[in-house]
């Protein structure tokens, strides 16, 4: 027998009908014995999210504003939901825990830490499973860091007596005070993953609301080929310019245990969605596996002669960066100048003080500003065994009257990173993705 190790998201359990997916979910399958949980996520378009609502809770109760009415509305969430599953679980014990502990001047981690603690108790008594709390097993340091191994092997001893459970997502404890910690929006997946490690999983099944990744933004590219498989470099690159639906720290437990990820679709369980692994060797013929990317750059060029003579340069072009807290996303060089791509929100209210920065401990010959930028990553483990992919896309922008303002690939030559003007963006991405996957 495996084991399989699934995690919900908000969307999958936000009401009772969710939840009634999952339970048909798990049952299909006994290896399935250990599910995390997410807070419940919105019911239609406009409804609130659990999560959010704490976190209003919480500052009105902070700044002496009445919550009781949306508290009320939180409580009447999940007791809804127990109500129409007729699940025997007392829930009223545990709201009011929650309100003492705001009486006593309690955290904002603990407060929204609630949202999901209360959805795996609920999921729990639901599915029959035993309920077990992440608090004392996923550990943080005094400065808010994991502790990794730690955390490993709190997971891995407290399962072990666990034969099925239900756990929350998205948040443990520091180490020195036993304080409830969260991790950042979408934790939930992070959890995921400490608890498929922990326990040697075949799998780690993420379940959201959506059959896995697709080669593009559907919302650029009409009807984008799903990606069936595709190796967690692969992912990490894509999802650096925002093309995921995980965490992006969720992927670093299961790929050290190399662990495969498989994102699939609670409203349609029969899709198989798409497996993130470790194995590069069997990921087929394609030459690339998927293009992301995202507006609004801005690319601050300095130009200085005999550039690459003048030891100690780039570095102090990058501390006035860090000097003014900005950071940068790629850095391009020739012999006389240096690139540096900065997404433009980086630079809001300090881009003039920036430049005379520049200017006064560089002594640049020239420091020039292309705003208005758009970077696209092509990503593609095949891409390194075919001669001309850049070729392609150079070609395909010329095709298309569109000016390809900087090109970079690096040396693994798994991804080709360019840059073109904002209003270039949609239609290069269409052009590229039609230049790898032409219309039927």
């Amino acid at each position: 027998m495996g084991l399989k190790v699934l995690k919900f998201g908000g969307s999958s359990v936000a009401d009772g009908i969710q939840l009634g997916k999952i339970k048909e979910i798990v049952e299909q399958d006994r290896d399935r014995r250990y599910v995390v949980v997410s807070a419940p996520g919105k019911r239609f378009d406009g409804d609130s999210k659990i999560t959010d609502l704490l976190y209003m809770c919480k500052t009105q109760y902070d700044h002496h504003i009445p919550c009781d009415q949306l508290f009320q509305v939180i409580a009447d969430r999940y007791n809804a939901v127990a109500y129409n599953l007729k699940v025997d679980v007392d829930l009223e014990s545990h709201f009011r825990e929650i309100r003492e502990e705001m009486e006593k001047g309690c955290s904002v981690d603990y407060v929204v830490s609630r949202g999901e603690y209360l959805s795996a108790v609920l999921v729990a008594a639901y599915l029959g499973y035993d309920f077990v709390d992440t608090k004392d097993l996923i550990l943080f340091d005094s400065r808010g860091r994991l502790l990794g191994e730690e955390t490993n092997e709190a997971i891995r001893q407290e399962l072990a007596r666990h034969e099925r459970a239900v756990l929350p997502g998205f948040y443990g404890s520091r180490k020195d005070t036993g304080k409830v910690q969260v991790f950042s929006r979408g934790g939930s997946d992070i959890t995921g993953s400490l608890v498929a490690r922990a326990m040697d999983a075949d799998i780690y099944e993420n379940w959201t609301d959506v059959s896995g990744l697709l080669m593009a933004d559907p919302r650029i590219v009409k009807n984008p080929k799903p990606i069936d498989r595709i190796s967690y470099i692969e992912l990490r690159e894509l999802s650096y310019m925002g093309a995921s639906v995980l965490h992006e720290d969720a992927v670093f437990p299961v790929r050290k245990a190399d662990i495969p990820i498989n994102i699939r679709n609670t409203n349609a369980p029969e899709d198989p969605g798409t497996i993130i692994t470790g194995d590069t060797e069997s990921l087929g013929d394609k030459v690339i596996s998927g293009i992301a990317g995202k507006k609004n750059f801005t690319i601050i060029t300095v130009y200085k002669n005999m550039m690459n003579k003048e030891i100690g340069f780039v570095r102090r072009a990058l501390m006035i960066l860090e000097d003014f807290h900005i950071n940068f996303e790629h850095m391009p060089t020739g012999i006389d100048s240096v690139s540096m791509v900065i997404e433009s929100k980086e630079l809001e209210d300090k881009l003039e003080d920036v430049l005379e920065a520049f200017r006064v401990q560089l002594s640049p010959d020239d420091v020039t500003v292309d705003s208005d930028m758009a970077m696209i990553a092509v990503v593609g483990l095949g891409m390194a065994r075919r001669v001309g992919t850049a070729a392609r896309i150079i070609d395909t922008m010329r095709d298309q009257g569109i000016n390809i303002r900087m090109l970079i690939q690096g040396t693994s030559e798994i991804n080709t990173m360019l840059g073109v003007e904002n209003q270039d963006f949609e239609k290069a991405m269409q052009s590229i993705y039609h230049e790898f996957e032409p219309e039927e």
